[in-house]
């Protein structure tokens, strides 16, 4: 009998989007098994290819607003609208995303979140009422200092000079915010990660070096964001810097919380509830989802990891692939196997040059020794 697979991945980071991937297990998997029915079912958990993804769900329409990215370079930014139910959707990666800088050109000292501020208004002028923002994939540590200024918020330092660069938090002693604070009756931000503002889970520390920050960059980092939290928490916001996903995307959960009055939910949850994943899961012989790289962190809240999950509380076989697996001991407590392009079929460097057709190649022998029902 043929089976039923649903191919459910995330982006390969910085080679394949969720779809291509999809697409190439997809095509693999034929090969090898042309009578299974295969249903694909791209996911993201708050990062990039959100917007996209989401917007197909929600039967969204793209939309696109002149801003700059987080190096204060022009660019067009494009989002989604629904005007039946007037939701937006914002990728924050396709504004502030580390995938739009020339690599190791910009040290996150000299970037903020900024242009976002634009998307925000124009969505609001489209006469949104609610919001979703996927914050994964950003280049930023500014814990939405820049947006918060391109608000209208103000930030003065104890000479009551007005502060215009997120390094210089250090030496704030009050904010203020504009007269409008909020732009939609709900704001919901997608976060696929759990870390804290603060601390040695927190942003600077954990994904501030992926960004570019250095270890000796982490105390002043740290410093600057501290006292934004201390400053801020004194009035209406004492507990955000500490909530799980404030350290998102470099503090921007924090910053959207504080400053939009948003709240911070699973970015998983969200692609779940509105792909009926369950429902899916139920209805599936056999579950495959990846994403670049499998390690630990894929098992701390992460979208592939909780397909896992739900697979496990489902009975259903689920088969993890990637670019790279570490810590497969760990992860096949999880998933009923575990396959990775490197070194399983070649190198990391073959791998990125030709990603698609190695991810392909791994599905098709992955089908042809997976047995019969």
């Amino acid at each position: 009998m043929p089976s039923q697979v649903l191919i459910v991945p995330d982006k390969f980071k910085g080679t394949l989007t969720a779809t291509a991937a999809a697409a190439a297990i997809d095509h693999g998997w034929r090969q090898a098994r042309p009578r299974d029915i295969l249903r694909c079912l791209p996911m993201s958990d708050g990062g990039d290819g959100f917007g996209e993804i989401l917007s197909q769900r929600l039967q969204a329409n793209p939309q696109s607003t002149p801003t700059v990215d987080a190096a204060h370079r022009p660019l067009v930014a494009r989002w989604w609208w629904a005007p039946k139910t007037r939701t937006a959707i914002i990728e924050s990666a396709k504004v502030i995303g580390l995938a739009w800088l020339p690599p190791h050109q910009f040290h996150p000292f000299d970037l903020d979140t900024f242009g976002l501020g634009a998307v925000l208004e124009a969505a609001a002028r489209k006469g949104a009422r609610r919001c979703l923002i996927g914050i994964g994939g950003s280049a930023t540590n500014d814990a939405g200092f820049g947006l918060a200024r391109a608000l209208g918020w103000t930030f003065w330092d104890r000479d009551g000079e007005p502060i215009d660069r997120w390094t210089r938090l250090n030496a704030l002693a009050r904010l203020q915010p504009p007269r409008k604070r909020r732009l939609f009756t709900t704001t919901i931000v997608a976060v696929d990660v759990q870390n804290p503002l603060l601390g040695p889970q927190g942003c600077s520390r954990i994904y501030g070096p992926q960004k570019g920050l250095r270890p000796e960059d982490f105390l002043h980092a740290e410093q600057c964001l501290r006292r934004l939290a201390f400053v801020a928490g004194r009035s209406e916001w004492p507990h955000r810097a500490a909530q799980p996903g404030a350290g998102a995307a470099g503090g921007l959960g924090y910053g959207l919380s504080v400053f939009l009055g948003a709240q911070l939910k699973s970015g998983f949850d969200m692609f779940a509830r509105h792909a009926r994943l369950s429902q899916q899961l139920r209805s599936a012989d056999l579950v495959i989802t990846g994403e670049g790289a499998l390690d630990q962190s894929t098992l701390m809240g992460k979208g592939v990891g909780e397909v896992a999950l739900q697979c496990r509380r489902w009975q259903v076989p689920c088969i993890g692939v990637a670019g790279l697996a570490q810590d497969r001991a760990q992860l096949q407590k999880r998933f009923s196997q575990i396959h990775a392009i490197s070194p399983d079929l070649t190198s990391a460097e073959n791998s990125q040059a030709e990603p698609a057709r190695w991810l392909a190649t791994l599905a098709r022998r992955i089908a042809a020794a997976f047995p019969d029902r």
